[in-house]
């Protein structure tokens, strides 16, 4: 997992929607955390559907046994599909504004810019602090923006400095 890129370049997937003038400045995909619960459900089925094919192989439905592996097989391709939406989810901050590329099919580019930011923050629930994640929350001067909440951010505090340092930089980091 990779914090801060500085000087790297974007995977193609979130390149493609940088300006030519554009600086990318911060680059993290989302914390694995958000897998837990599609991992919960794959291994919470393979208990169940063992269980269930003891039930039903000792009583002879061999159909049933059937349908109860095809269902788990369903949610582990549903697995699957969230890993592979969660490798291609990348905030991004660059020197004119942040994204929040999500999406494997259908993809969706939230935006705001860094000049219309007025408030950020950060919080972290428990299980946030014990795996390392957190969540921002952007406000912008009375507008509702498309980019306000983004959850599973890997190392927030650390993110949250970079991020303020850019929004408010240092008066003593002017050309004197």
């Amino acid at each position: 997992m990779r914090l801060v890129t500085h000087g790297d370049s974007a995977p193609s997937s979130v390149n493609r929607y940088l300006l030519p003038d554009e600086q990318q400045v911060i680059m993290v995909r989302r914390h694995p955390a958000v897998l837990l619960r599609p991992v919960a459900e794959v291994f919470g089925g393979l208990i169940i559907a063992g269980l269930l094919s003891k039930v039903f192989g000792d009583s002879g439905g061999g159909t049933a046994l059937v349908v109860v592996w095809w269902l788990w097989l369903l949610l582990l391709i549903r697995f699957v599909w969230k890993v592979a939406e969660w490798s291609v989810d990348y905030f991004v901050v660059t020197s004119k504004r942040m994204l929040l590329t999500t999406g494997l099919i259908t993809r969706k580019v939230a935006m705001m810019p860094l000049q219309k930011v007025t408030d950020m923050s950060f919080k972290r629930s428990l299980m946030g602090r014990m795996l390392g994640y957190g969540e921002f929350i952007l406000e912008s001067a009375g507008q509702d923006q498309a980019l306000s909440n983004v959850e599973y951010i890997p190392y927030p505090e650390t993110l949250y400095l970079e991020v303020c340092q850019m929004l408010f930089p240092s008066k003593d980091s002017g050309d004197d």
